[in-house]
């Protein structure tokens, strides 16, 4: 539960957080596959913890949608903006 809540803060900090360069928000797009990259890592601890009865069906499901959203908000950015 604590690996979940600190990626999900460290993955929208980079949403929120961008470099200046010559006074232009920058994005570095390695950051953004990082992010991406924890947030499936996430979904498999989740998916460890459900199977292993530590987590709830119904609580594991809300925090799949919250991934899945998030992951799809960081996708979309990235292939705007980084390609």
């Amino acid at each position: 539960m604590n690996k979940l809540i600190l990626t999900i803060g460290l993955a929208s900090q980079l949403l929120v957080t961008p470099a200046e360069k010559d006074g232009t928000e920058v994005y570095h797009s390695t950051q953004l596959v990082w992010a991406m990259d924890n947030l499936e890592n996430m979904k498999e601890w989740i998916q460890e913890d459900l199977n292993n009865g530590r987590m709830s069906e119904e609580i594991a499901d809300s925090y799949f949608e919250t991934l899945d959203e998030t992951h799809g908000l960081v996708s979309d950015f990235y292939e705007k903006q980084c390609k």
